[in-house]
């Protein structure tokens, strides 16, 4: 009797008190982890987690659990990854994914789902324009948005005519669409390779017979270090100079090494920024990971702090996916770019740098901040996004 007494006041007190979001926060992160561009998802993950690590391991004060998933860059992939988070994990936010082609696959079930999604690097052209969602967030960037500060600095610079080479995926095609938004000149040539292509040879023989005052590329990952290889030894550095954005960083730098002095590329950050939240990021970074910190790390970062900032908002209401993005949208944080605020289709509005790839006197390969090309820039999809 005393059992059933207990049982059924506990039943009493449960049913009287108020509905409290679940104990822990479900945080699902999706990226490439396997084959050759496996580094790009690794710094995005480290980037994140050491902004958990920021955030005393439990964002916006619950604990937190992350469930890491590879996407293995194939879109197919990504969405059985996804709908596995969706449905069987029942995660509460989805973030990370690197390739574009993913990240479209992978956008409808996630939006049909009311799952927040915040990218920690693709962000799709479409998807800023209409098919822009309350549930999508950028902490990263449009896609053709670095690429655009290129095409400004070389228009700028006063070059006339450019041979342009990207891989024949949607950020590819994206790249070399903002390229030429911003500049004016003559296009001598644009290719698109296939995605992982190893051996550039016949693009570099086309490049050598166009003669351009300049060649544009976005290579990243293994394809960068390929390609920024293969065109310091085929001679081409001191010919034609190389122009990229995604292709020379911190993930490719090491093994590309000296073949990547020399050469320019754009970004939103760079590890050299003087602001109190990058400083700490850098140290921490190089402190936990031994190594420096590229983009995509402080793009994961980024993310992190976005939904620390997120959760914290919402508050019980923070496993509610449309309480979530609501408070997402609204969310305040300090991100190691300096300046950041959110457009109407929920992509970033900030500044991008020049960056220039150099060898110091001390003998070692560094990136070093040429100073500011875009101020403030807002990509240019989103007067096609319904939101407001």
């Amino acid at each position: 009797m005393r059992k059933l007494v207990a049982t059924a006041v506990a039943g009493v007190l449960a049913a009287a008190m108020p509905a409290t979001a679940q104990d822990a926060l479900k945080v699902g992160f999706v990226a490439t982890f396997s084959g050759p561009n496996a580094a790009l998802g690794e710094h995005l993950y480290q980037g994140f987690m050491l902004g958990l690590d920021h955030a005393g391991g439990k964002f916006g004060g619950m604990a937190t659990e992350v469930l890491k998933e590879d996407d293995q860059l194939k879109p197919d992939v990504g969405v059985q990854v996804v709908r596995k988070l969706i449905e069987r994990d029942k995660v509460d936010v989805v973030s990370g994914v690197v390739f574009s082609n993913v990240m479209m696959a992978i956008h409808k079930p996630l939006t049909e789902a009311k799952t927040p999604m915040i990218s920690a690097n693709a962000g799709p052209s479409p998807i800023a324009g209409k098919l822009c969602s309350p549930y999508f967030f950028a902490a990263s960037w449009q896609n053709d948005q670095s690429h655009e500060a290129v095409g400004r600095h070389l228009q700028t610079k006063g070059v006339g005519r450019v041979f342009l080479m990207a891989p024949n995926y949607q950020a590819g095609r994206d790249g070399l669409a903002g390229f030429k938004r911003y500049f004016k000149g003559e296009v001598l040539g644009e290719v698109y390779t296939t995605v992982n292509q190893p051996d550039y040879s016949a693009e570099l023989a086309q490049i050598r017979a166009a003669k351009p005052e300049a060649v544009y590329v976005f290579y990243p990952g293994g394809m960068g270090v390929n390609f920024v290889k293969q065109y310091a030894q085929a001679g081409l550095t001191k010919e034609f100079p190389l122009y990229s954005a995604f292709t020379v960083d911190a993930t490719t730098l090491p093994a590309q090494g000296e073949a990547a002095v020399g050469t320019f590329t754009a970004a939103f950050w760079s590890d050299d920024l003087a602001n109190a939240a990058s400083k700490r990021f850098v140290a921490d970074y190089r402190k936990k990971y031994g190594s420096a910190p590229s983009t995509y790390a402080a793009q994961g970062y980024d993310a992190a702090r976005l939904l620390d900032a997120g959760v914290k908002a919402a508050g019980a209401k923070a496993t509610d996916g449309t309480a979530l993005a609501a408070a997402l949208k609204q969310a305040k944080f300090e991100s190691v770019r300096g300046p950041f605020r959110f457009n109407t289709n929920n992509f970033p509005i900030h500044d991008f740098y020049l960056i220039e790839t150099v060898k110091g006197d001390d003998g070692q390969v560094r990136q070093v901040n040429r100073g500011v090309v875009f101020k403030d820039h807002a990509d240019a999809y989103a007067s096609q996004c319904p939101m407001k």
